[in-house]
């Protein structure tokens, strides 16, 4: 779970504006699965320091093709532009890309560009985040003293926009199939990085628009086999968000969005998990 705790944007939409997307019937705030994946992965970039087994493939100014060309010299096959590798060859090829780059284990990825290295389904899924009521984007201006061009030099200013979002709280499921693990890889060790990832990215992702974006909880699920015990959204629906209204927690299920005065903080809310035996989740 996700929050802003001072006016911000969490996820600006570049075909829009750079506005906070949202969902146009609820209003309720989204945050992309692959912005998450990309706080993910510049996570474990900085902190494994480019180590052999925990590379990362989709990083910033990272041309792919030389990955790519890295595997086929690692088992000696020659590549020819634009064709697959060889039929006995591309299992192996495949199989050296996931065991290099942290991001395939993890997510997945189509490897196939002009020097073609397979396809990958990833075992780690995430869907959009969702704020839990909805959010009320604002318009601010702002002035910059200085002039891009010659010709504008005569101005005093140039005047923008920033969109803002006043607080919200956004709830993200994330998915890991043990099935699927096996396929790329993905071990216990990558799998113990995660919770250690996600509580901790946004603090090395500041920016004025995320300056106060903050982690806040991270409820994990674990199965007692491979192929689960309950269907996720099952365990899902036992996790509840209320808000907090003097001292009492008040559900939002079903509630007019204009019955409950803004939420400016985490301590608006609560947070309960129908499990029995489980304990209080305090914020």
């Amino acid at each position: 779970m996700f929050t802003r705790a001072l006016p911000g944007n969490p996820n600006g939409d570049p075909d829009n504006d750079n506005m906070p997307p949202m969902d146009d019937d609820t209003k309720k705030g989204l945050l992309t699965d692959v912005a998450i994946k990309r706080k993910i992965r510049n996570y474990v970039e900085m902190t494994r320091e480019n180590e052999m087994p925990s590379r990362i493939y989709m990083r910033e100014k990272a041309v792919l093709n030389r990955a790519h060309a890295e595997a086929y010299a690692s088992k000696g096959v020659k590549h020819v532009p634009e064709k697959p590798a060889p039929e006995k060859d591309a299992p192996s090829i495949t199989s050296w890309m996931c065991q290099q780059f942290y991001d395939i284990r993890a997510f997945g990825a189509v490897i196939n560009t002009e020097v073609h290295a397979g396809q990958v389904r990833g075992p780690v899924q995430f869907n959009f985040s969702e704020s839990v009521e909805p959010i009320q984007p604002d318009e601010i201006a702002i002035t910059r003293y200085s002039v891009t061009n010659e010709k504008d030099a005569v101005k005093e200013h140039t005047m923008a926009r920033k969109h803002v979002v006043p607080y919200g709280l956004y709830r993200c499921h994330g998915y890991v199939s043990a099935n699927l693990s096996g396929r790329t890889g993905f071990s216990q060790i990558d799998l113990d990085l995660l919770p250690e990832a996600l509580p901790n990215m946004l603090e090395h992702d500041r920016t004025a628009a995320r300056a106060e974006m903050n982690a806040q909880k991270l409820i994990v699920f674990k199965h007692g086999s491979k192929f689960g015990n309950a269907p996720a959204q099952k365990l899902l629906r036992l996790i509840e968000i209320g808000r907090r209204i003097d001292g009492d927690f008040a559900s939002l299920k079903g509630r007019p969005d204009s019955s409950l005065p803004p939420a400016r903080s985490f301590d608006d809310y609560e947070i309960r998990i129908d499990v029995p035996g489980s304990p209080p989740v305090s914020s």
